[in-house]
């Protein structure tokens, strides 16, 4: 698929993905919501087996040829489309943050990318209590509502304020590592795909998670690495081509902030 190609569907792909926002989601907010938990813990609701439905089709609609992977699927589909998509498969997360859906903190979002070849090359990360749209092409730049973004230029790890998830730090030389006094703050907002959207807007200096699942990081670390981030796993190397369902992450504003992290990582 040519660059001109990936343009067009990049803005197709940003339609559907906010109109699902304001037609399922926004109107769904602090609502009477239904909803159920996972095998694995999670949460899942109506709006997000309904965003996902009506994603899939549209997508489906303008090519039918292209897989899809989505969260709401079992694990056995999932890996399916991961081990044996032939060329390329959209990699979706309908409602990223829906534990904070249902309690009502307004902060979650869509996340969207397509996969070919093993790597992102177009993603979009919708917030549609904010209406910002981050998106991104291979090679093209990270952008917001269509403005280029830039993330921060900080390289001082105590200057820094990073979205850590430290539920999933499972290894205690993991969290002695990332003590309060390495850096200057931490934060986690409950939805991956805005920390990923946020860390390229520069809203904050790092990412350090450990296990994300594809849909988490797809659309997240394209947006990320085309902002000039340096985006990877614990131990430095690239997220793709991905061949499990999850990975550990590691990703900073720039080389110098990975760098120091990495390094009290790995002490």
């Amino acid at each position: 698929m040519s660059n001109s190609d990936h343009e067009s569907l990049l803005a197709d792909v940003a339609s559907i993905i906010e109109t699902a926002g304001m037609n399922f989601i926004r109107p769904a907010f602090r609502q009477c919501i239904i909803s159920e938990t996972k095998r694995d813990g999670s949460v899942v609701t109506e709006t997000d087996t309904a965003c996902q439905s009506f994603i899939r089709d549209k997508l489906a609609d303008m090519d039918a040829s292209i897989a899809f992977l989505g969260e709401e699927m079992d694990a056995e589909e999932q890996l399916r489309c991961l081990t044996q998509s032939a060329g390329k498969f959209w990699c979706l997360d309908p409602l990223d943050g829906t534990t904070n859906f249902v309690a009502g903190i307004p902060v979650f979002g869509t996340s969207l990318a397509l996969i070919e070849n093993g790597q992102p090359v177009l993603a979009c990360i919708h917030d549609p209590i904010r209406c910002e749209t981050f998106t991104a092409r291979l090679g093209k730049g990270a952008y917001l509502n269509g403005a280029r973004m830039r993330p921060s230029t900080e390289t001082e790890l105590t200057s820094a304020v990073g979205f850590i998830d430290f539920k999933r730090l499972s290894k205690p030389d993991k969290l002695s590592m990332l003590e309060p006094g390495l850096y200057r703050s931490q934060r986690n907002i409950g939805t991956c795909a805005l920390e990923w959207a946020w860390l390229a807007a520069g809203r904050g200096h790092f990412i350090v998670h450990g296990g994300e699942k594809i849909w988490d990081f797809a659309a997240g670390s394209l947006i990320a690495s085309e902002a000039d981030c340096m985006v990877g796993n614990f131990s430095g190397q690239p997220l793709f081509p991905c061949k499990t369902l999850s990975s550990p992450i590691l990703a900073g504003c720039n080389k110098q902030i990975r760098k120091i992290l990495q390094e009290h990582l790995h002490a």
